[in-house]
């Protein structure tokens, strides 16, 4: 390891603080995988804990779409106004809020009494959430001014959010063969204490000296415009696309999105500068993880039912049958910098993203009695690929970026995951269903509300089959499980295509790269200018994190 030394110095004066030390960089950032850890449990404990949920609140089926959805619903709303927030408080003080807040909202949902309480309490957990991750990626990009060593830390946060999800599943399912539901929200308590005092001890602060007032008007702008847009993209999958609420949020949200942009190009000092995406580099990163999530988040969602309700798993085999996927996206996250700096940015990044689509698209041909083995298999590769496309995209969005604008740059490459994840649930979904309800067939006597129930979904109707005769419920299940398998082929199929796509349109915005000595790509003749190629400045103070304790005990 580098013994490097780095001498921020304040813009008021210019002085020199403590020099903070290559040792003192890796330590922070072993904490910022803490927050990391945090947020990515939460995104995925739930899935396991549904059933038990209905069974417990009895929730409406609007209601139990909206105890998943408010989570990244609000998450994604807010992501670019608390990353722009970040610059402006300071980025250690928004994290250490957040987490506070984050194990506040966990204590609420654990305990709801109702499905109205758990779903309002997921959405403060979303508001916290998106004062966490921002503010991780923003302090990795001031922690390491050096492009090289950037590329590594953001590697091992990749690496740290995969595996976060990878664990949500698999605590989720031990704790339900002891717990009850709401257990699965307190996983989150000992982590936030953790990160609370760690946090405090051991992050240091920065923020924008010159990032100006933050403008309300266009938080409230970005957060209306996402989640109407998400929502009217939502209910359209699932044929409520002429309905006139659905065609109001729609219209709501381009219209709000629009003014957004127009009032972030009029404001000397913007929530977030639109014209980062003059540069190639960040375009191509940001559309690259929002289509990759797309065609990834809904194949692994529905995937967690066929183990369950397909394959007869019990909900702590379910989560360990995920684990390929999640472990090669833990390597993927690592190796990422060594791919780049191997095949350039360029090739690596539309190499991943390619591989995915191969590895979802092999999913296609999945049926009932399929080998796990060879399942497991593909998991593996399309989550070596994941990790290392979500890594090599975070780098170039935030290497795309000036330093001072870390914390709005990184929330774009969050609010894209966080979006590609629901927007993929929906689309994904809708392909599913649609295939699920046209290939079922009812067996004689299956009417009323329970050929409805069977229609809906396919855990309806594995309850339903437990409510019928012997045979009749063994002929229910049976094409359900047939007609649910047929549909999650086909969707596989065509997120493998859309993730081919993605490769395609990612290579062609990085054409004419070149990669220079160190490995790092550089600009061709027909590309735009690099936005980190100028030097690093010292607009962004790191104080050692003693001297800040000792400045606020004062």
């Amino acid at each position: 390891m580098t013994t490097e030394r780095i001498t921020p110095q304040t813009p008021a004066t210019g002085r020199s603080t403590q020099p903070f030390s290559a040792r003192r960089r890796w330590t922070a950032l072993a904490v910022l995988v803490l927050a990391v850890l945090l947020v990515a449990v939460d995104a995925t404990v739930l899935f396991l804990a549904i059933p038990f949920i209905s069974e417990s609140l009895h929730p409406s089926a609007t209601q139990l779409l909206w105890i998943g959805d408010s989570y990244s619903f609000v998450l994604a709303g807010l992501l670019v106004s608390m990353g722009s927030l970040s610059d402006r408080i300071g980025r250690r003080r928004l994290l250490l809020i957040g987490t506070a807040a984050f194990g506040a909202a966990s204590v609420l949902a654990a305990y709801a009494p109702g499905a109205g309480w758990l779903i309002a309490a997921r959405a403060l957990l979303g508001v916290a959430g998106a004062t966490i991750m921002p503010s991780t990626l923003s302090l990795i990009r001031n922690l390491f001014p050096d492009e090289r060593e950037r590329a590594k830390a953001i590697g091992i946060w990749g690496a740290a959010a995969t595996a976060g999800a990878a664990a949500g599943p698999l605590l989720g399912g031990l704790v339900l063969e002891h717990f009850w539901w709401g257990s699965v929200f307190l996983i989150n308590i000992p982590l936030v204490i953790l990160l609370l005092v760690l946090g405090r001890q051991l992050l240091p602060e920065s923020r924008d000296p010159h990032a100006g007032v933050w403008d309300l008007p266009s938080v409230g702008l970005s957060l209306v415009g996402v989640i109407g847009v998400v929502y009217a993209v939502k209910e359209a999958a699932v044929g409520a696309a002429g309905q006139p609420a659905v065609i109001a949020a729609g219209v709501l949200g381009v219209l709000c999105l629009t003014w957004f942009v127009r009032r972030q190009l009029r404001l000397p000092v913007p929530l977030l500068d639109v014209r980062l995406f003059a540069d190639r580099r960040f375009t191509a990163a940001a559309l690259g993880s929002l289509i990759a999530l797309i065609g990834l988040a809904g194949v692994i969602f529905f995937l967690s039912q066929y183990f369950q309700l397909v394959r007869g798993y019990s909900p702590l085999r379910a989560g360990l049958a995920d684990m390929p996927a999640f472990a090669g996206s833990v390597a993927g996250g690592l190796i990422a910098a060594w791919l780049a700096r191997r095949c350039g940015q360029r090739a690596a990044f539309a190499g991943g993203l390619l591989a995915m689509g191969l590895g979802l698209g092999a999913l296609g041909w999945v049926h009932a009695d399929t080998s796990y083995l060879l399942i497991a298999v593909v998991f593996l590769v399309t989550g070596v690929a994941e990790g290392a496309v979500y890594a090599l995209s975070t780098t170039m969005v935030l290497n795309s970026a000036p330093k001072e604008k870390a914390g709005a740059a990184g929330a774009v490459s969050e609010t894209a995951y966080e979006l590609g994840t629901a927007l993929g649930i929906a689309l994904v979904g809708s392909v599913l269903a649609a295939v699920y309800r046209s290939g079922l067939v009812l067996p004689a006597g299956v009417t009323g509300p329970a050929a409805a129930d069977a229609r809906d979904s396919l855990g309806g109707a594995v309850q339903t089959a437990g409510t019928l005769p012997p045979a009749t419920g063994d002929a229910l299940r049976h094409s359900a499980r047939e007609a649910f398998t047929h549909g999650m082929n086909l969707a596989a199929v065509l997120s493998g295509a859309l993730l081919i796509g993605a490769a395609a349109l990612v290579w062609a915005l990085l054409r004419g790269r070149r990669r220079n000595a160190a490995g790092a790509d550089t600009a061709g003749a027909d590309t735009a200018p690099e936005a980190d190629a100028a030097p690093e400045t010292a607009a962004d103070p790191l104080p050692d994190a003693a001297g800040e304790l000792t400045k606020s005990a004062a």
